[in-house]
């Protein structure tokens, strides 16, 4: 069950400010302008809808009394309540996250921590965790806010002790939105983050995978040692103390490795994830970016405060951290040799950015000379306008040559069709004259025979010409 306070939760200004009749009656004793503000106070609803503008007549209009009655309760009562916070900006849960003892049941509400999966989606073993149901048609699982807060509380003590101790606190989150998140907690943890895809074998299976990974050695005040820069090759590679994880139903092989290696993990459980497969869970929505970030924020404060509490001690000079480095103490030279390696590859460091910095200010410098040996623009307009036209005038001349050429063209077919219909007609006239020079006989046998011949000799005239 959920008890909340009426007052933390509202404010003192809850209160009416005149709480005792005894301060009322020494007011009124002292002074007189607190009976006749009382008086004002006391009047009715009415007597302030006198006060409406000149131009709102009917002062019975149900509007014009609800206008009045609105501006009587606001002027009464804005002072009395809660201040409501600003609406939810997710770049300041990464910036400034909460923490931990500023996680209450509001804040997990409103990140809707609360909110689980569908009840046909559920796993047994969270059933101490879910406080009902919601819905008819779809149901889904409730996840109680006390625990929620209760497990987290845990889960953020635990990450202070290993990180005051010196510890190693990993930080997993593979799904989308969730890498700003981890990043943020891992710097102010002092620890690690992973935003991708786990590689399967890297704690297993770590000096293949990790062991070309740089190391360095730091004393209490996490100030570097000189001297091991032989030995840190051949050592084995660092395996995190502490993983926190955002989403365990992608990362189960990560999960898996821990176990093998005795590695003890925090990670958000939600009513379909097995809470068997963390050390310390923490049953809330997974689904939700804010809630992520919220819990993610805690739990990079709580590795903060251990940092700050493991730091003070240092330099009161305790030392509780003693981890097995199995590294031998440095030998002569060794130290000077790593701080000349260490300031060689400062110095090829500072050059090679000196050289990024001068060909950037040539190419800064080009860059002006091109643009200060631009033409003017003025001048470029009439050289463009000068080109089009005289693009204009080949278009309109290439357009007239066609054209002549087309016109061309056509009188010579014209003038070929003229000189075959002339000369089909002069022999057609050749023709004519030729049958009528012919004599005509009386013989009409001989006459038609002549005619014939001379009619075949007119048509092969004709079909030769």
């Amino acid at each position: 069950m959920i008890i909340r306070s009426l007052h933390l939760r509202h404010g003192r200004l809850a209160l009416p400010k005149s709480s005792t009749p005894s301060g009322t009656l020494r007011r009124r004793a002292f002074t007189t302008t607190p009976l006749l503000r009382q008086q004002q106070q006391q009047s009715n609803v009415h007597s302030h809808a006198k006060t409406l503008p000149s131009e709102i007549r009917d002062y019975n209009d149900p509007v014009a009394q609800d206008f009045a009655f609105f501006h009587h309760q606001k002027a009464h009562t804005q002072h009395v309540g809660s201040s409501l916070a600003p609406h939810y900006r997710s770049h300041e849960l990464v910036a400034d996250p909460p923490r931990p003892q500023d996680i209450t049941l509001q804040l997990l509400m409103a990140s809707q921590s609360h909110i689980g999966h569908a009840t046909s989606l559920w796993h047994p073993a969270n059933a101490k965790y879910i406080f009902g149901v919601r819905g008819e048609h779809d149901p889904i699982h409730i996840i109680s806010p006390d625990i929620t807060a209760a497990y987290l509380r845990r889960a953020c003590k635990i990450i202070r002790g290993v990180t005051s101790r010196g510890g190693l606190v990993l930080f997993v989150g593979t799904r989308e939105g969730q890498a700003r998140a981890v990043v943020r907690a891992a710097e102010l943890s002092k620890g690690c983050h992973l935003f991708t895809k786990w590689i399967a074998g890297s704690i297993t299976n770590g000096q293949q995978i990790l062991g070309a990974c740089a190391k360095k050695v730091v004393d209490e005040n996490d100030k570097p040692i000189p001297g091991f820069g032989d030995q840190l090759p051949q050592t084995a590679a660092l395996k995190p103390d502490l993983v926190v994880c955002l989403n365990p139903l992608e990362n189960y092989i990560l999960l898996h490795e821990c176990g093998l290696h005795n590695i003890p993990t925090i990670g958000i459980v939600d009513t379909d994830v097995n809470p068997t497969w963390l050390t310390y869970p923490i049953p809330a929505n997974d689904d939700s970016q804010r809630c992520v970030q919220v819990i993610c924020g805690a739990l990079g404060r709580a590795g903060e405060e251990g940092q700050k509490m493991r730091l003070g001690r240092a330099r009161q000079g305790v030392v509780v951290s003693m981890p097995s480095h199995g590294l031998n103490p440095p030998t002569e030279g060794q130290a000077e040799r790593d701080l000349e390696l260490e300031e060689r590859a400062r110095l090829a460091e500072a050059a090679i950015q000196e050289e990024l910095m001068i060909e950037s200010e040539a190419a800064a410098a080009e860059h002006a000379r091109q643009r200060r040996s631009l033409p003017n623009p003025e001048a470029q307009d009439a050289d463009f306008a000068e080109l089009a036209a005289l693009e204009d005038g080949v278009s309109v001349d290439t357009s007239m040559l066609d054209r002549s050429l087309k016109r061309d063209q056509s009188d010579d077919e014209y003038d070929l069709e003229e000189d075959i219909v002339q000369s089909y007609q002069h022999d057609q006239a050749l023709s004519r004259e030729e049958l009528a020079e012919v004599p005509l006989t009386a013989d009409t046998t001989g006459s038609g025979e002549a005619s014939s011949e001379s009619m075949d000799e007119a048509s092969r005239r004709d079909e030769r010409g």
